[in-house]
Formats: structure tokens, C-alpha cells, sequence
């Protein structure tokens, strides 16, 4: 099974259990732990060490196209996505929209504090409809001294962000713009890529201004690029899909050294 299937069933379990919940009049907060403990951020976990954890924590459905939170807004909770999709963009000082980020099911997000930020730095975004899990912000240092692997697993995050940031300021600054969207759509279909009889599939929806703003260029470009593979037979696009059809020859794309 693969990751998203895995956490896509357990999403599943855990909005029938909300569903269940509602129904009965019960607190949508008494999540039963046995399904949030598959996670792979729970699982060195005692019970006890789940049930304190929890007990701080609520549940929260957003729509898509919904933001869990704003950019510049005080930064009064962090989260952990348990199902969906969340585009992190930021703005620029010129006006500028860029994606920075793509949250997958399983990653914790909004830990303004661990940033020694007040504020959340940039708006998640819901690309499809999303389940999150919510605590307050003033709890994030007992939280992290308290359990070694949230800790662990905050650092993670922020070193894995750190390096992709870097990488994609090496991009935007050495390569052309085509092997940059080349990147971009293999580490789409690294994080969120699901295996089909044609090629893989970019698993929430994605439109070409998505890809202009995670590439630091026009709609216009990224319109002409992906065209031209389409034509190649590289991928297959639509509306707000994208199919990556031969992954080596995109591979080969992005990689390629540039003639002089």
C-alpha cells in the first residue's frame, strides 16, 4: 500500500468516527486513539502520552480552496494534517503569489513558534477538501519537551524546508525555466504521486498557475512548456490534473547540462 493510500484509509476511519460523534451529540475532541496512533508521528506514543496529547487537540474540516490560516495572522495554533492537501503560498514584497510548500497527510504545519515567529509566515491553502488537527500555540514548547518524537519530527520539517528552499533558490538562479518546472512536477510526484497503468498521477488538483508560482514564473511559460510535452508525450494534462506519463524522460529533462 502506498502513502497515500495508507493515510487516505486512515482518514476515512477517522471521519466516520467524527461522523459517528456528531451523531450521537458526543465531543468531536474524544478522537479515539487508536486510530490517530497509526500515524507515524504517534507511534512511539504511550497511550497515556496520546490521551495528554490529545486531550489539548480539536478537529477541524476544511473545504477546498479554504485557508486554515492567513498569512501575517496571529499565529494561535499549529497543526497536523491527517487527510488532504494544503498549498503554503506566501506573498511577496512586490505582489508577488508563490507556492513555498505542499503539506501531505502526516505533516505538522503552522509551528510558527518553533520559527520564533508571532505570525504565520505564509496562508495554507486546502487544495482538496482536509482534516486537520489543531492545538494552541502556547502549548508547543510542553508539547516538544514533553514528547522527544513531535520534536524529532518538527525538526524534520523544518530542515526538509530548509533544503527544499535552497534548492529551488539554486534552480531559480542557474537553470531555465523548463528544467525548473521539470523539478517541480517530479518532487509533485515524489510527495504526492499516485501509480496508474499510464504513469503517475499528481494525487489533488493542480492547475498551471499552481506551477507558475512554485517555479517563480509566468502562467504564459508553464502554459507553452507543458503543451509542448503534452505533444512529446511526456505528460497529460486537464483540467487541474496533471499525468506525468514517462518520468525518465522528465528526469532526463531536468537534469540535463546546459549547453553553452
Amino acid at each position: 500500500m502506498d502513502a497515500g493510500c495508507f493515510f487516505g484509509s486512515v482518514a476515512r476511519d477517522i471521519a466516520a468516527r467524527i461522523a459517528d460523534l456528531q451523531e450521537t451529540g458526543n465531543d468531536v475532541a474524544a478522537l479515539d486513539r487508536t486510530l490517530v496512533k497509526s500515524l507515524p508521528l504517534f507511534q512511539k506514543m504511550s497511550d497515556q502520552e496520546l490521551d495528554r496529547l490529545l486531550a489539548h487537540a480539536t478537529v477541524r474540516r476544511v473545504p477546498q480552496n479554504e485557508a486554515v490560516f492567513e498569512q501575517g495572522a496571529a499565529a494561535d495554533s499549529f497543526y497536523l494534517l491527517l487527510h488532504g492537501r494544503l498549498k503554503v503560498t506566501q506573498v511577496t514584497r512586490d505582489g508577488q503569489q508563490i507556492i513555498v510548500r505542499v503539506v501531505n497527510p502526516g505533516d505538522l504545519f503552522g509551528f510558527a513558534r518553533a520559527l520564533q515567529r508571532s505570525d504565520y509566515p505564509g496562508t495554507a491553502m486546502t487544495a482538496t477538501e482536509s482534516l486537520v488537527l489543531a492545538w494552541p500555540t502556547e502549548l508547543w514548547n510542553v508539547f516538544v519537551e514533553s514528547n522527544p518524537h513531535l520534536a524529532i519530527n518538527a525538526m524534520h520539517t523544518i530542515g526538509q524546508r530548509l533544503d527544499e528552499a535552497h534548492t529551488r533558490i539554486r534552480e531559480m538562479s542557474t537553470e531555465e525555466v523548463e528544467r525548473r518546472v521539470a523539478h517541480a512536477v517530479l518532487r509533485l510526484a515524489e510527495q504526492a504521486g499516485k501509480r496508474e497503468e499510464l504513469g503517475v498521477r499528481i494525487d489533488f488538483p493542480i492547475s498551471r498557475q499552481d506551477i507558475a508560482e512554485m517555479t517563480g514564473t509566468t502562467l504564459h511559460t508553464v502554459s507553452r512548456i507543458l503543451s509542448a510535452w503534452e505533444g512529446r508525450g511526456l505528460v497529460q494534462g486537464g483540467r487541474q490534473k496533471l499525468l506525468l506519463c514517462d518520468l525518465p524522460g522528465l528526469r532526463r529533462l531536468a537534469e540535463q547540462v546546459e549547453k553553452n
